[in-house]
């Protein structure tokens, strides 16, 4: 397990140094620079920014500069915020991201287990197309347009809820569906997929066949085996939350980290571009890691050898 540990940890290392170096030669490779989109700045005083801020040095300078900083999680001072650390606009901005990107998480998960479980239950019925129309929607539909219907019904024609701002729970409701629906219905889709499966298995037979009520058989027999595709999910699932969280938080007028990322990316603030980048690397890579440690505790025919790999025990372990 430690091994294990080591591994992986060293893979999160490597695959960071590689998000650092392409992030940091990307901005150089883009044109103009941090102070270029200020028509109204003197030459003189551009060039006496440049220098201010390093951007004059030599690249190999600069990066080896950043290399170092970014070890010690010091992302630099911000171009356009004077004054202003990029670690202290990490710290203002990401308990918004967290506190909607959970919500969204939880609801994803919730209800889409639960209208996969009801598709599979339902097979061929009114509740599997039901379940399956809301899921084919929930794909179709991108996020964003979704957050414009939401915004459209719930805030200016019912006025059940705010359109925007992040002052209260009920400003998170909107932007946290509206995040949550896209992975809702993949896990709608796939959790379907995977309890069909399960409930066609021979060992779920023999459950009933031992006269076992429907609820035991499904819920601690078949649930717990079915969900295992969902857990693999995760990962991903972080990632679909996060990445969707830059336009969301926009939309929604929320100060939280991914809206930061979009007006960096627009004031052409470089450091607070690459500092929210490996930042959201950390966040999605340790998040893989987790999931990968939580798949060995939901299953126990999963496990981390000492070779630092994880294998299944064979097929001659009854399912759990």
């Amino acid at each position: 397990m430690a091994k294990y540990l080591l591994k992986r940890i060293g893979y999160i290392i490597v695959s960071l140094f590689f998000i650092i170096t392409i992030t940091f030669f990307l901005m150089q490779a883009a044109p103009g620079g941090p102070f270029a989109s200020e028509r109204k700045l003197p030459p003189e005083i551009e060039a006496q920014m440049n220098e201010a801020y390093g951007l004059n040095d030599p690249i190999h300078v600069q990066y080896f500069d950043y290399l170092v900083r970014a070890i010690t999680l010091d992302f630099g001072p911000s171009f356009k915020y004077v004054g202003q650390e990029v670690t202290d606009i990490i710290a203002r901005s990401f308990p918004y991201s967290l506190i909607l990107g959970a919500e969204a998480i939880l609801l994803a998960l919730s209800f889409g287990v639960l209208l996969g479980v009801i598709a599979a239950l339902k097979h061929n019925k009114f509740g599997d197309y039901a379940a399956m129309v809301i899921a084919v929607l929930g794909i179709s539909v991108p996020s964003f347009i979704m957050a414009t219907i939401l915004q459209y019904i719930f805030a200016i024609k019912l006025q059940a809820l705010p359109v925007a701002r992040f002052e209260s729970f009920a400003h998170t409701i909107l932007p946290a569906v509206a995040l949550a629906t896209t992975p809702l219905a993949f896990i709608a889709r796939l959790m379907r997929s995977s309890m069909l499966e399960v409930l066609n298995a021979d060992y779920i037979k023999t459950a009933r066949s031992k006269g076992l009520s429907s609820r035991v058989v499904t819920y601690k027999h078949g649930l717990r085996n079915a969900i295992l595709p969902v857990v693999s999910y995760l990962g991903p699932l972080v990632v679909s939350i996060l990445t969707g969280s830059f336009i969301i938080e926009k939309i929604f007028g929320i100060p939280g980290l991914g809206n930061e990322f979009v007006v960096s990316v627009t004031n052409r603030d470089y450091t607070v571009i690459m500092g929210t980048t490996v930042f959201f690397s950390v966040l999605l890579l340790v998040s893989i890691l987790i999931v990968d440690l939580i798949y060995g505790l939901v299953d126990p025919r999963i496990k981390v050898t000492d070779k630092g790999a994880k294998n299944n025990v064979t097929s001659t372990i009854k399912p759990i």
